[in-house]
């Protein structure tokens, strides 16, 4: 065994645990409300992200589905954005990338519903885009991303921002803090 490696392993965990003590709880406690009141009010949760984050949507809108699901609690409706390959590519294709999840969003947003964008810098135009519209709709919006948060922080009502510059530890907190979020809705 290269030692080599085991020492790029200790370095890559360490970050991720120090980023982990250094999330912001009351944020994410507030992302949870959020989706809570939508259950108990019958709203629609809506994810969407590109490449990691679009993996990390769909898994979060399955968890929502099956995994936050509660005795004596209605179930939770969410839909991942990033699933139906036909449709982004036609809104791709017909109008242009930036636009396919908002396009997606104007056919089926309500007002209360929940939106999550989730992009890695906080940057990714087609999340902004979307998330603009959604609030425009009159959803409230919860924007996950990581380095400073990019302009996904300031859009969302409920910016949770992972204080970490690498884009792949960013993604393996995003994917902790679904799981958390889900584990707080079966559980709470």
């Amino acid at each position: 065994m290269s030692d080599e490696y085991v020492l790029r392993i200790e370095s890559y965990l360490q970050a991720v645990t120090s980023t982990l003590e250094n999330l912001p709880v009351r944020s994410i406690a507030r992302a949870v409300q959020v989706i809570e009141n939508a259950r108990t009010e019958r709203r629609t949760v809506f994810l969407f992200g590109n490449g990691g984050s679009a993996a990390t949507a769909t898994h979060f809108a399955c968890d929502l589905s099956k995994g936050a699901i509660a005795n004596g609690k209605l179930r939770i409706r969410a839909i991942s954005l990033c699933d139906n390959i036909a449709l982004l590519c036609a809104w791709a294709n017909d109008t242009a990338y930036e636009h396919v999840f908002a396009e997606q969003l104007e056919n089926l947003i309500e007002p209360g519903d929940i939106v999550i964008g989730i992009s890695g810098s906080g940057n990714s135009p087609n999340v902004l885009n979307a998330m603009t519209l959604a609030k425009a709709k009159g959803a409230i919006t919860i924007g996950f991303s990581g380095f400073t948060g990019g302009k996904l922080k300031d859009i969302a009502d409920v910016p949770v921002v992972v204080p970490n510059h690498c884009m792949e530890q960013v993604e393996d907190v995003h994917l902790v803090l679904e799981h958390v979020i889900t584990t707080c809705l079966r559980e709470g």
